[in-house]
C-alpha cells in the first residue's frame, strides 16, 4: 500500500515526497486510517517497524486543516527516554517542513538555554510537545504548561515506560487532558499492566497487534557457552584479528557496566560508557563520540537497546542473556539496519542457558555455538534442561519472551521494514511550496515503484 492511496493534505504529501516515503510499513497500513477516522488506537509492534510515522502522520493531517486552537498545544506525544523524545522530534522537523506546525521536545538533563528553550515553546503554544513522563510532570507542577486543548495523546513504548516505573506519571498527566481526546497507545508487547493502563485512558479502541518479529536476516547470531570468568578472555580473541570498531555491549545491570568497560580499557580497547545514571550532557557526549568514531564501542544497559538511529553497527555483543526474548529481539536489532550486515554474538554462562534456550525456542533457531580459545581452558556441556530434585525437567523461570502460565507462546511474524524520517528536505533561497496534487490518488507520474531503500532505516 502507498501513503499517496491515503486522503492526506497536500502538506503531508508534499512531506511524503521530498523525504522519498512512498510504500507503507505493515504497522502504517494498518494504524493510519483508524487514526484518520478519530478513533483510539493500540498499536502492539516492536520498536523498528516505523509506528512513528503511523501516529504522526494522521495527527500532522489533522493539524494541517487549520481546525484547531493556535497557540495551544494539541498533542501531547510521551517517550520512556531522552533518546526516543529526541528521535521523535527530529522525524517531526522532517514532516513538518512544509507545514505550519510546531513541536517543542522536553526532557530532562539539560542546561538552562534549553530549559528556557522549553518554556518559551510551552507559553507560546506549540502545536506538539514531545516529552518524557518526568520532566513533563515538572512543568505541571510549576505551572510551566497549559494541557486543557489537548485534541491527542500519545504513548509511545508504553511498555518500556512502564518498566521504568512512570505508571502514576502518566495518569496524573492524563488527568490534565481534556476527556475528550484521541488516544494512541502503541508498545512492544501486551502486559497485564499496559492492559489496565490502555482500559483507563483510552475509549473503544482500535487494536493493530503485530507481534515481536524474529531477528533480521542480515544478523548473523553465533553464541558461546562459556563460565562468566572466560568472557574476558573471549573478547580478547575476537578483537584479536578483527577490528572492534562500531561495536555495542550490552549488559543487564548498570553495575556491571563499570566493571566490563574497566575490563575493556586494560584490554586496550577504546571504551565508553552508557548508562541511565549520566546526565543528559555525559549521554550526548558519548553518543557524539561513538557517532564521530572516537569511541569504538560502548558499554550499556538496555537504555541503547531503543531509541537510537545508528545504522552502521558492525557487532552487538551479549555481555549476559537478557531475561525476555523482547530485550533480545530489541538488542541485536541495533546491527543489521537498512538492508546490513551485522554480528549477534551472546556469552551464555550456566546460569543463562535455560533463558537462552527459551530464546532459540521463541526465534525457531538454534544459535550456533562457537569453540572458546583454547588457553581459556574448557566450557562447560550446552545443557539448558535440567533435573530439578522431583526428577522432573524445568527451563528456567517464566519471563515475557516466554511461556506463560498456560503454556502459549508469542506469535512470531516477519519483522516489516522501517523508516528513518530523519532526512530533512532542502529548499532553496525563495523558492515557493509546490504541493503534488497529482499524487494524492496515486502513484507518482514518474515512479511505477517505491525506491529501494529510502524508506527503510
Amino acid at each position: 500500500m502507498y501513503f499517496t492511496d491515503f486522503d492526506f493534505e497536500d502538506e503531508v504529501l508534499d512531506a511524503l515526497d521530498a523525504m522519498q516515503f512512498e510504500e507503507c510499513t505493515p504497522i502504517q497500513e494498518q494504524t493510519i486510517q483508524p487514526l484518520l477516522d478519530g478513533h483510539d488506537l493500540i498499536g502492539v509492534a516492536q520498536t523498528g517497524t516505523g509506528k512513528t510515522a503511523a501516529y504522526l502522520l494522521p495527527v500532522l493531517n489533522k493539524l494541517c486543516t487549520g481546525a484547531y486552537p493556535e497557540e495551544a498545544i494539541n498533542c501531547v506525544i510521551m517517550a520512556p527516554t531522552r533518546e526516543l523524545a529526541q528521535q521523535i522530534d527530529r522525524q517531526l522537523e522532517g514532516f513538518t517542513y512544509f507545514m505550519q506546525v510546531s513541536s517543542v521536545a522536553v526532557y530532562g538533563g539539560n542546561d538552562g538555554q534549553r530549559y528556557e528553550q522549553e518554556l518559551r515553546g510551552m507559553a507560546k503554544g506549540a502545536d506538539i510537545i514531545v516529552a518524557t513522563p518526568g520532566r513533563l510532570i515538572s512543568h505541571i507542577t510549576l505551572g510551566n504548561i497549559d494541557l486543557s486543548k489537548v485534541s491527542f495523546f500519545i504513548l509511545d513504548e508504553a511498555d518500556r515506560m512502564l518498566d521504568m516505573g512512570f505508571y502514576n506519571d502518566i495518569i496524573t498527566i492524563a488527568k490534565q487532558l481534556p476527556k475528550e481526546r484521541q488516544t494512541m497507545l502503541f508498545s512492544a508487547t501486551m502486559p497485564e499492566e499496559i492492559r489496565r493502563l490502555a482500559a483507563n485512558l483510552l475509549t473503544d479502541p482500535v487494536q493493530i497487534t503485530l507481534a515481536l518479529a524474529k531477528p533480521a536476516d542480515g544478523i548473523t547470531q553465533q553464541a558461546y557457552i562459556c563460565h562468566e570468568g572466560q568472557k574476558p578472555g573471549i573478547i580478547k580473541d575476537i578483537f584479536r584479528n578483527e577490528s572492534s570498531e562500531r561495536v555495542i555491549l550490552f549488559t543487564s545491570r548498570k553495575s556491571k557496566v563499570k566493571e566490563i568497560s574497566l575490563m575493556l580499557k586494560k584490554q586496550g580497547l577504546n571504551v565508553g560508557e552508557m548508562h541511565s545514571d549520566l546526565s543528559q550532557s555525559e549521554r550526548d557526549e558519548i553518543m557524539f563520540l561513538y557517532k564521530s568514531r572516537k569511541i569504538d564501542i560502548i558499554v550499556a544497559t538496555d537504555i541503547l537497546a531503543r531509541g537510537i538511529d545508528i545504522d552502521d553497527i558492525r557487532i552487538v555483543i551479549n555481555y549476559d542473556v537478557p531475561r525476555d526474548c523482547d530485550d533480545y529481539i530489541h538488542r541485536i536489532g541495533r546491527t543489521a539496519r537498512a538492508g546490513t550486515k551485522g554480528r549477534a554474538i551472546t556469552f551464555v554462562s550456566e546460569e543463562d542457558q535455560p533463558y537462552f534456550k527459551r530464546i532459540e525456542d521463541f526465534i525457531e533457531q538454534d544459535v550456533p555455538k562457537q569453540e572458546i580459545p583454547a588457553e581459556l581452558g574448557e566450557a562447560p556441556e550446552y545443557k539448558p534442561i535440567r533435573e530439578n530434585k522431583g526428577g522432573a525437567k524445568r527451563q528456567g523461570s517464566r519471563g515475557r519472551g516466554g511461556k506463560g502460565k498456560n503454556g502459549a507462546k508469542p506469535g512470531k511474524p516477519k519483522a516489516p521494514a522501517q523508516q528513518s524520517g530523519e532526512a530533512k528536505p532542502q529548499k532553496k533561497d525563495g523558492e515557493k511550496k509546490i504541493y503534488n496534487r497529482h499524487r494524492r490518488h496515486g502513484k507518482s507520474k514518474n515512479s511505477n515503484k517505491p525506491a529501494a531503500d529510502s524508506n527503510k532505516q
